[in-house]
């Protein structure tokens, strides 16, 4: 039970979160409301052009953080959480599949909400998100790996 509440619940709550975001409450005209004022507040000249752009790059980077996110809370619980002892690469290839087919179901859950629009590209910018946050966990991983190695050495080097 301690395992899971450490590697499995903080999973769970992000897969609410995202969730969360997938619905009304986070589409692009709620989220407008926040950031239009914002934006207005740092340049009350700044142009609508503008504006419109900035709003759908801190979007489009949300996915991007939001499965980057995803992908280390997944590999955390399956490297720690679990009796599942598999090589890195394997890891690698099985949290960035989990990512993706999330991804896809994500957008297909936003088919059904009536203002938000299923994209292709919103899966290949989540898709991506997770490729980075897979990227870090493994380069971690290794370091992690490393150290262990070294410690082990020392150790046989102090008993010798």
């Amino acid at each position: 039970m301690k395992s899971f509440l450490k590697y499995w619940l903080p999973l769970v709550i992000w897969l609410g979160v995202i969730f969360v975001g997938s619905s009304d409450l986070m589409s692009a005209q709620h989220t407008s409301r926040f950031i239009v004022p914002f934006l207005r507040w740092l340049n009350p000249h700044i142009s609508w052009a503008a504006i419109n752009t900035i709003h759908t790059v801190i979007r489009k980077l949300g996915h991007v953080s939001e499965y980057a996110i995803l992908a280390l809370l997944l590999w955390r619980a399956l490297w720690s959480g679990s009796t599942l002892r598999t090589k890195t690469p394997i890891l690698f290839g099985a949290v960035l599949l989990a990512c993706a087919v999330l991804a896809v179901v994500d957008e297909f859950h936003q088919s059904f909400v009536g203002s938000r629009t299923p994209s292709d590209r919103d899966v290949l910018l989540d898709s991506a998100g997770a490729l980075l946050g897979a990227l870090f966990a493994a380069a971690f991983a290794q370091r992690a790996k490393k150290a262990e190695t070294n410690a082990r050495s020392e150790l046989v080097d102090a008993r010798s």
